[in-house]
């Protein structure tokens, strides 16, 4: 997968992976990961699916549903690569935290839903359910962060809420965070993050 590795100065931190939303690319959040953290290690990740010539991490057959065979493909693509950059780029496996942007937290969740706590914690921005047909696995404690908008039309405040529920039913230990707008980024949600993640890491 294309990818940027950017080593940070403190290895006792957790390596945060970097998954972008639809159109975005490795680098999208990189000044926001240096933000939450500037002492960590970061690992951008580019999706592999194309639509529209808009890069994305798993395909879609309309907007909100999900093509569920390619996500599951997709999301044991992504676990390969986080195992396979841990060797290449020497950092600890276990000590990894995703963040996430809508498609990239819709892949984070996927994560967690197919693979148990395969992260160390997740920092999702406007995340949908990525599936409801599956029971989670169980992440005991896990730290989850979400960032949602009440006016965001594109992830729906009841996606958010669901996905809450389902998160905490499987024992993660899960923080919302709500604004009043809608699916984009703002300092106050980034803000928010900063403060979370530093509490837990």
């Amino acid at each position: 997968m294309q990818h940027i590795f950017i080593k940070g100065t403190d290895d006792s931190k957790p390596t945060l992976l970097l998954l972008h939303g639809t159109g975005g690319n490795e680098h999208d959040l990189v000044a926001l990961a240096k933000e939450i953290d500037p002492t960590a290690s970061l690992l951008g990740v580019r999706g592999n699916v194309v639509e529209n010539g808009m890069p994305r991490f798993f395909r879609r057959l309309a907007e909100g549903v999900f093509d569920l065979a390619d996500l599951e493909l997709r999301t044991k693509e992504l676990v390969d690569f986080i195992d396979e950059a841990a060797t290449q780029y020497r950092f600890d496996r276990k000590n990894v935290v995703a963040i996430g942007y809508s498609n990239g937290a819709n892949i984070a969740g996927s994560l967690l839903f197919h693979n148990g706590p395969i992260v160390k914690g997740a920092i999702l921005h406007h995340p949908m359910v990525p599936r409801r047909e599956i029971e989670v696995p169980a992440l005991p404690q896990l730290p989850v962060w979400i960032g949602a908008g009440k006016n965001d039309h594109m992830c729906p405040p009841k996606e958010s809420k669901d996905l809450e529920v389902l998160l905490t039913v499987a024992g993660a230990e899960v923080e919302v965070y709500w604004s009043d707008y809608g699916h984009q980024l703002t300092h106050d949600e980034l803000n928010a993050a900063k403060a979370w993640y530093s509490n837990h890491f």
